[in-house]
C-alpha cells in the first residue's frame, strides 16, 4: 500500500462524514492531524474541530484549502457543488487525487468543473461515522494504482471499501447500502412500535429490537450462510416465526423494499442528470 506519509489532504466540506474520516485517518495513524486542512463556512464547526483534532488547520477558504494539496476531498452537499467549483477549479487542478464522496454527482461533472481528470468516486453510508460503514468505489484511468492504494487506505478509514470498474454502480449502491440505513431504521421503529403496542416501555422494547438486530447481523456475518437458510433455521412449521413471515409476505414486504431500492436508484441518476445539466448549462453561460 502506497503511503500517506508527508501527504497534504484537503477536506473541503467538514461535516459528520469529513469528520468521520478525519477520525478514521488519525485513529489508525494513516494521516497526522496536522496534514489535514478543513475547510468550511461555519467557524463554530471549525473550532469544534480544532478542539478535538490537535494541529489539524482550519480555513473558512476552499480555495485555500486546497492550495498546494495534495489529495482534495469532497464533503460538502451535493446542491452547493455549482457555487464551490469556481474557487475550487483555480487550485484543486494541480491535486493529484480529487476523492468525491458527494452523492449523485458524476465523473465528468467533476473532472471538467475541476480541470483534473484524476478522479476517485465514492458512496460511503452513515455507519461509517463509526468506522462500521461501508463505500463503493470507482476511479479514472487516469489514477495511477498507487494513487488507488491512498484512495483505498483512506475510505478505509470509513470501515470496508469494494472497488467497482465501472461508475454505473455508484447510483445502484447509493439506493443500496448508501439509503440502506434507512431501511434499516424504519424497520427497527415499526418493530419497537409494535413492542409498545403489545405492551412493553418503549425503553424495554428498543432495548430488545437493537439487540436482535445488532445480535442477527452479527450472526449471519459468522455463520456465513445465506439469509434464507438462517430464516429457515428459526421458522418452525405452524410456529410463531412461520406465521409472522407469512403475514409479511401476504403484505408485500419483499415487493414494497425492492421498489423503494428501485426508487432510490432512480432518483440518484436523475439527480446525476440534473447535476451534469447544470454544469453543460454553466459551461455555455
Amino acid at each position: 500500500m502506497s503511503s500517506l506519509q508527508n501527504m497534504k489532504v484537503a477536506f473541503i466540506g467538514s461535516g459528520v462524514m469529513a469528520e468521520a474520516m478525519i477520525k478514521g485517518l488519525i485513529d489508525k495513524k494513516l494521516l497526522t492531524a496536522d496534514q489535514i486542512v478543513a475547510a468550511d463556512p461555519n467557524e463554530e464547526r471549525g473550532v469544534e474541530l480544532l478542539n478535538r483534532y490537535k494541529g489539524l488547520h482550519f480555513t473558512g477558504d476552499n480555495g485555500e484549502a486546497a492550495s498546494g494539496a495534495d489529495i482534495v476531498i469532497l464533503s460538502i452537499k451535493p446542491q452547493v457543488l455549482g457555487h464551490v467549483i469556481p474557487a475550487l477549479r483555480r487550485k484543486a487542478h494541480d491535486a493529484s487525487m480529487i476523492l468525491s464522496i458527494l452523492a449523485g454527482v458524476r465523473i465528468r461533472t467533476l473532472a471538467d468543473g475541476l480541470a483534473n481528470p484524476n478522479i476517485v468516486r465514492a458512496m460511503p453510508n452513515t455507519p461509517a461515522q463509526i468506522g462500521q460503514g461501508i463505500t463503493v468505489w470507482t476511479a479514472t484511468p487516469e489514477v495511477a494504482e498507487d494513487q488507488r492504494a491512498q484512495a483505498k487506505a483512506l475510505l478505509g478509514a470509513l470501515g470496508d471499501e469494494i472497488y467497482m470498474d465501472d461508475e454505473k454502480y455508484l447510483d445502484m449502491t447509493t439506493a443500496l447500502s448508501g439509503t440502506g440505513p434507512a431501511y434499516v431504521f424504519l424497520f427497527m421503529e415499526a418493530m419497537i412500535d409494535a413492542g409498545v403496542h403489545m405492551g412493553f416501555s418503549r425503553k424495554d422494547a428498543e432495548r430488545l429490537v437493537l439487540q436482535t438486530m445488532r445480535g442477527s447481523v452479527e450472526y449471519a456475518l459468522k455463520s456465513g450462510l445465506h439469509p434464507a437458510q438462517l430464516r429457515n433455521q428459526v421458522t418452525s412449521p405452524g410456529g410463531t416465526s412461520a406465521e409472522a413471515i407469512y403475514q409479511l409476505e401476504k403484505g408485500g414486504l419483499r415487493t414494497v423494499l425492492s421498489r423503494a431500492v428501485f426508487a432510490a436508484y432512480q432518483r440518484s441518476v436523475a439527480l446525476g442528470e440534473a447535476q451534469e445539466k447544470a454544469h453543460d448549462k454553466r459551461d455555455d453561460g
